[in-house]
């Protein structure tokens, strides 16, 4: 595929330019002989102290800080101020640089760090008023307690920070002080909560499916875009509950047992049932009388009507793939492994839980490992939890306390609706009424630059995203909508409708998780969890055996008419939520919310497969939770290798558990290679690679020549069946290909030819090559003569008219592609040479200059794994095979005995460049090595290397 030679967005220029000042700037050190100072002594200024002791203002009692011998600390303290008020000055130690940009990020003042460059990103984020919301859950929402909590994490924060700027905090702030004399502003409780919006934000669901179905309509009919989203395979990849029903208002599981409470009195939402039901096939539209589908024309329209409604959602998408995700791509390749197993059928005899959520590869890594201590629990200091924490924020986010161990998957639930809205100069069109607008104004401050003022309008569908493009400031001129569509007039605006625009109380769920005892309390404390919608796994040391559990929380919407597949007439009441943006109505209770406690199978399973099967029946779910879960690729192997485990030796070890989350297997591989060694080939080099798929088992290590051969002949199997036929708004950059005049498809004869090129950018274009487009090619290879596997000839090649001659023609090349990478010799192809990991610090690391890059990156690390494999180092096939995301940790625990449960985080504990802790984890992550995990204060104390003990500012 060709390379991407579009030019860089102004967006990149501001910020590349600015970067370029920074490398000027030390460079001119180094001519005044400044050099080595910068090198050593500015690096070096940093680096946190972790022996010996500090006075904290604020702190009522000392506080212990103990590291391992990999920088990862634990807290002991006497009570709960103390304990969240070290964190933050831990943290700040460890990460301020991060917690700064991601600060300015969630509050859309990233102008005010990087230039000009970001004004369009800050003007979309505070268009979508992250920051606003999370004041407002701050000022009306969080406990006391909570709050409480949040002021003291904020003043150790605030500690640390007092005195210190520039060289004294990072590398990269000294950067920024001596181009622009930026200095850090104290850190606020708000600061810590706006980062739940960010999360939220890049696992938000179908947003970007909803985006691309749209746009298919250009060129594809709704019955090949049907196939290119088939339903959820039931009869073959497992949900994570199976036979439960909602009766009574409540959801009740299927044949649940044991001694934990199975019952939470927190319930959210209205008992009202939606009338939108799933029916075991994803494609179901619901009907409206006004307008077909979710108010939008069907493909019978004509083209021209469609120009409208590509031009709005394609600014959109570009907007989209310009906000900086904390996590990851949001797409099919986000997700996460978790799953738990009873102590019926583990060597220990209590349960076993592992995790390892699938996010982007970031320097340092999102998660900061950490263990929060009481010297005794008692009223005044209720913790005593370990496990992964996010650097900005109090408590434990995924990890384990004394009784409990919980894991988190990302639920999928479809909780964004994109709302068509009929704009008039006084306001918008709502049942035939105009209702004025919701304005405020914003200011965004820009560092060496003027500021920019911008007003953001809202409806009762949410904010206007079409406000922050140009190309979608003339919305919808043509936009395909149902003849009872209201007058355009100049078009239509796009507005968003999402959950966690409403005020919540998630913060609150973190600390009720870190305190739970058993199953009830911990059901109670996720009732809270609203978004982002989690699948939450639990076990406990409970009874002989333990109990394990599961609970799906979040605010899912109970929708009017549509079903959140295609962008909704916003003038339209029938298609809003129901109940209004209160907070308080208009979701599913959470009372009716799957969950599961030991089931008899004696394991639970979540990999972003789907929750349950809707419908009406016996054993279904009747709410509609989402039209796009992930197919189950991930989840069924899982669940595979467990039954086959416990059939072979009727129990799983912690290191059984750990061979799991790297299994590589490859579920297309099984499927095509079979098909692909059949195919008669001419050509000796094609066939020379051919042999390398004979007795292959599938599986993606590192060294493996098969796997390259394979995966690069799906990424061309991938391109010419589809990637080619996509409208260039979800090809990726700088792919072309020759189209009729009529935009119609690929051609072959030139006379008729345009040529078109991708405009999508490399994380979100399509084919994408994750377990969706699994299931569509398992679908379509029993039909050996389906359309999808025309492709034009081009050059030598001859236009291929069947599955097994465009297999042939992906074969070839594939076959040159891999010469191109890796050479003519087979003998030195690897799929690691290919699939390579680098870590990039996320500002001044992926646009700066080479000098910059080089010094705050790391990498390459050749990795095995795949796109939906266990060990999902996954990757986007229209762009090519960098790794995109990955394992981001992994952890193992061991509900018996907590001091032998296992984690390994992707980088390290410290974001400070040239520290020995800033990627002292990353090799031995690609391993799929584990590290020890002492919890207990004897193996803590055994495993410490460095001891801090923090003061009262009026401690002799």
């Amino acid at each position: 595929m060709p390379a991407n030679e579009s030019a860089p967005s102004a967006k990149k220029k501001g910020r590349r330019a600015r970067l370029i000042v920074l490398v000027l700037v030390l460079a001119l050190f180094a001519g005044l002989g400044y050099g080595a100072y910068w090198s050593v002594d500015t690096v070096r200024a940093s680096f946190p102290r972790t022996t010996g002791s500090l006075k904290v203002p604020g702190l009522t009692g000392t506080v212990d800080v103990k590291r391992d011998a990999h920088g990862i600390p634990q807290l002991y303290a006497d009570n709960d101020d103390d304990l969240f008020r070290a964190q933050g000055f831990v943290h700040a130690q460890d990460r301020f640089w991060e917690m700064d940009v991601r600060r300015h990020m969630t509050s859309g003042r990233l102008s005010e760090m990087f230039g000009p460059g970001q004004v369009e990103t800050d003007a979309f984020l505070r268009t979508m008023g992250w920051r606003q919301v999370a004041q407002a859950e701050y000022d009306t929402k969080l406990s006391p307690e909570t709050k409480k909590y949040l002021q003291a994490y904020a003043d150790g924060v605030n500690a640390y920070l007092k005195g210190k700027s520039g060289k004294s905090l990072s590398v990269e702030h000294a950067a920024l002080k001596l181009t622009e004399g930026y200095r850090p502003e104290p850190w606020s409780p708000v600061d810590s909560v706006a980062w739940l919006k960010a999360m939220a934000w890049d696992l938000r669901g179908n947003m970007q499916s909803e985006i691309d179905r749209a746009l298919m309509a250009n060129g594809l009919t709704q019955a090949q875009i049907d196939e290119l989203y088939p339903p959820y395979p039931f009869d073959r990849n497992k949900p994570v509950v199976e036979g439960g029903k909602v009766d009574g208002g409540k959801y009740l599981p299927q044949g649940a047992t044991g001694n934990a409470a199975t019952t939470t009195g927190n319930t959210t939402g209205n008992a009202a049932t939606t009338g939108n039901t799933t029916t075991g096939s994803q494609t179901s539209v619901p009907q409206a009388s006004t307008a077909p589908a979710n108010g939008l024309a069907g493909n019978a329209t004509a083209q021209g009507a469609t120009v409208g409604l590509r031009t709005q959602l394609t600014a959109l998408a570009k907007t989209l793939d310009q906000v900086p995700a904390i996590l990851g791509p949001n797409g099919s390749g986000i997700g996460s492994n978790s799953w738990v197993v009873s102590g019926k059928y583990t060597t220990t005899g209590k349960p076993l839980l592992a995790n390892d959520p699938h996010l982007s590869p970031q320097l340092p890594s999102v998660w900061y490992q950490m263990g929060l201590h009481c010297r005794t629990v008692s009223a005044q200091c209720q913790y005593d939890v370990s496990g992964f924490t996010f650097s900005g924020m109090p408590g434990v986010v995924i990890g384990h306390n004394a009784d409990i161990a919980w894991g988190m998957t990302n639920l999928g639930a479809d909780v964004t609706d994109l709302y068509l809205q009929q704009v008039r100069p006084e306001g918008y069109v709502y049942d035939n009424k105009v209702l004025p607008f919701t304005t405020r104004e914003e200011v965004i401050k820009v560092a060496g630059g003027t500021e920019k003022k911008i007003t953001v309008r809202t409806t009762n569908n949410g904010p206007l995203l079409s406000d922050r493009s140009d190309e979608l400031a003339a919305v919808g001129s043509r936009a395909p909508v149902a003849p009872s569509a209201p007058d355009r007039g100049d078009g239509y605006a796009v507005s968003l409708r999402w959950t966690a625009l409403d005020p919540g109380k998630s913060m609150d769920a973190v600390f009720k998780i870190n305190r739970a005892k058993d199953f009830a309390s911990f059901r109670a404390a996720a009732a809270d969890f609203e978004v982002p919608s989690q699948n939450l796994i639990y076990a406990d040391n409970k009874g002989p055996s333990g109990n394990i559990g599961y609970q799906a929380p979040g605010r899912i919407p109970v929708r009017g008419a549509g079903d959140g597949r295609m962008p909704a007439p916003g003038w339209d009441s029938k298609y809003a939520w129901k109940g209004g943006r209160d907070g308080a109505t208009g979701y599913i209770p959470q009372n009716e919310m799957p969950y599961d406690l030991n089931p008899a199978r004696g394991y639970i399973v979540t990999a972003n497969q789907a929750v349950a099967e809707g419908g009406t029946g016996a054993g279904k779910y009747p709410h509609l939770l989402t039209t796009d879960w992930g197919y189950g690729a991930r989840s069924q192997r899982i669940n595979d290798l467990i039954e086959a485990k416990i059939k072979d030796s009727g129990k799983i070890s912690t290191d059984d558990m750990r061979t799991m989350q790297m299994d590589n297997s490859s579920e297309i591989a099984a499927l095509l290679t079979p098909m692909l060694a059949k195919i008669p080939v001419s050509d000796p080099d094609v066939r020379s690679a051919q042999k390398l798929l004979e007795g292959w088992n599938y599986t993606q290590e590192p060294d493996s020549a098969a796997a390259a051969y394979f995966n690069a002949v799906w990424r061309n199997v991938l391109k010419l069946a589809f990637g080619d036929k996509m409208p260039k708004e979800l090809r990726v950059e700088g792919s072309c290909v020759n189209v009729r005049d009529d935009s119609s498809g690929p051609v072959d004869d030139l006379a008729e030819m345009v040529r078109e090129c991708g405009t999508r950018g490399p994380d979100s274009a399509q084919p994408d090559g994750g377990d969706r487009w699994f299931e569509v090619v398992r679908r379509l290879v029993k039909d050996e003569k389906s359309a999808w596997w025309q492709s034009p000839a081009v050059r030598l090649d001859k236009a291929t008219t069947t599955r097994d001659e465009l297999f042939a023609r992906a074969m070839k090349d594939a076959r040159w592609e891999l010469t191109a990478k890796l050479g003519k010799d087979q003998s030195t192809w690897s799929w690691g040479r290919l699939h390579q990991l680098n870590l990039k610090n996320q500002t001044m690391g992926t646009e700066g200059p080479g000098a910059l890059r080089r010094l705050l990156n790391r990498g390459p690390w050749n990795l095995g794994g795949g796109e939906a494999t266990v060990n999902a180092t996954g990757w986007n096939a229209s762009s090519g095979y960098e790794v995109t995301w990955v394992p981001s940790m992994r952890m193992v625990v061991n509900l018996n005995d907590l001091d032998k449960s296992r984690w390994i985080n992707l980088t390290g504990a410290s974001g400070h460049t040239y520290n020995s802790h800033y990627t002292d984890q990353t090799t031995m992550w690609a391993k799929g090595e584990l590290l020890e995990w002492p919890f207990g204060k004897e193996a803590v104390d055994k495993a410490t290397v460095d001891t801090l003990v923090l003061k009262p500012a009026d401690a002799s």
